[in-house]
């Protein structure tokens, strides 16, 4: 499966500070019905996820019903990304 959509980046504080863009709510619908057969527990996806000409490998965070993409600290600098940035993220499940 693969999924296409904008989102903007955030920053979450947590003891463990990360950003994420949030999944819009119609993919995740579509991730749900597929994360039964993919899922390695915690309801954590694995995803090959790309912004702009940055590629990597992580896992969707399952969060209040929606799904996070962590936005790794190298993707931000090689693409200029900035709190509040609007991306253009593509997804393919189960990478």
């Amino acid at each position: 499966m693969e999924l296409t959509f904008s989102g903007e980046l955030w920053f979450w504080r947590g003891p463990a500070p990360w950003h994420f863009v949030t999944v819009p709510e119609d993919e995740c619908r579509a991730l749900a019905a597929t994360a039964p057969s993919v899922t390695y527990g915690w309801g954590m996806i694995p995803v090959s996820a790309r912004i702009g000409a940055a590629e990597w490998t992580t896992s969707l965070w399952p969060k209040d019903g929606r799904y996070l993409v962590p936005v790794k600290a190298w993707v931000r600098k090689a693409e200029g990304l900035g709190v509040g940035d609007l991306v253009a993220v593509r997804l393919t499940v189960g990478a």
